[in-house]
């Protein structure tokens, strides 16, 4: 066992907020064996199985970067090169003897696509595991992609996660992020929106129970001329959980008239659980519009006892309060399979 730094902030802010990165104090490097339990839904004939090592201007850190590039054990391709009537799902499987994921996902997509990708992460309640993954996304002019990242490991499995993203002119790409599993679940953020007009939407809902360590750092970088950042994010916490929200939004010189907003928002379930927020503004550029808000707080009481005297007890009144704020995320999906399982989990999470 080693200590580990990683997920640093763009821009350091005091030490005394603990919040610049995140210090893992008993990581183990994993034992890395061959993955096989994987399923692709691709009626498009987009997927290919092709190695090709990424460069991150963020990301968690040098030692995931380069366990990524040398020591992949799965590495798809996703080629879009029309308007896509069928999603592409990707859904990997922690179980016995698939128990150390390091993947590469490389999205590219061509001028003027569509396209609705989704990737799953699931594992066995009792299963002991590894995740490092990388997902790169390449979205040309006038692409309209949506991206969902499902992560529904357990809380004994370590999750460490890189999104990299650059985005062309006039472009349209939505990530939807969903982050229930992990003992450690550590995730970094890129989009690079480069191209005039450009638009990049990230709603993002997390789940911690126990003694889960969340740590979320959101990235965006405007460079061209009416670019536009819409991040936001919605949680809850029970028991002993941990969660560490940092989200920039840093307009460059040159995105005249770009717009950036940013939101975040903690429920605790309970007395024991800790939320920490750093949202950032940074600005080289006058004529700009940016702002951002953050909050933590319980569970409202006049709702909750008002879904209580409809006869709902306590427990499934609190439940419905999450369900209610993960919605507009989990709605987005599309999929119908994907929003039930997503809120089976929820359910099954909140006992």
């Amino acid at each position: 066992m080693k200590k580990i730094l990683l997920n640093e902030t763009p821009v350091r802010t005091s030490k005394n907020y603990g919040i610049n990165n995140i210090e893992i104090k008993d990581f183990e490097e994993p034992i890395i064996k061959e993955f096989n339990n994987i399923k692709i839904v691709d009626n498009e004939n987009c997927v290919t199985s092709e190695k090709e090592n990424i460069n991150l201007k963020f990301g968690l850190g040098e030692y995931f970067l380069k366990q990524s590039n040398e020591n992949s054990n799965v590495d798809l391709s996703i080629n879009i090169e029309k308007k896509l009537k069928e999603p592409i799902i990707v859904e990997f499987n922690f179980d016995e003897g698939n128990e150390t994921l390091i993947d590469n996902i490389n999205i590219k997509a061509q001028n003027g696509t569509k396209g609705n990708i989704i990737i799953i992460y699931r594992s066995k309640e009792d299963t002991l595991g590894y995740h490092n993954g990388v997902c790169n996304a390449q979205i040309s002019e006038n692409a309209n992609i949506h991206i969902t990242i499902v992560n529904l490991l357990n809380t004994k499995i370590n999750n460490f996660y890189s999104v990299n993203s650059n985005l062309e002119e006039e472009s349209n790409t939505a990530f939807s992020m969903v982050e229930f599993g992990g003992k450690y679940n550590v995730i970094n953020y890129y989009a690079n929106l480069r191209g005039y007009k450009t638009t990049n939407k990230l709603h993002s809902i997390y789940l911690g129970k126990e003694e889960q360590k969340i740590d979320l750092n959101y990235i965006t970088e405007l460079y061209g001329e009416k670019t536009n950042v819409d991040i936001e994010v919605n949680g809850a916490l029970k028991d002993k959980a941990k969660k560490n929200f940092k989200g920039t939004i840093d307009f460059k010189t040159g995105a005249k008239k770009a717009k950036g907003k940013e939101n975040e928002y903690c429920t605790l379930l309970s007395d024991t659980s800790y939320s920490k927020a750093l949202p950032m503004l940074l600005c080289t550029e006058d004529d700009v519009e940016g702002q951002h808000s953050t909050a933590t707080g319980k569970v409202d009481n006049q709702e909750l006892f008002y879904i209580m005297t409809r006869g709902i007890s306590e427990k499934e009144a609190k439940k419905i309060i999450i369900k209610a704020k993960f919605n507009s995320v989990i709605q987005e999906i599309k999929e119908e399979e994907i929003q039930r399982l997503i809120l089976e989990e929820v359910d099954r999470r909140l006992d």
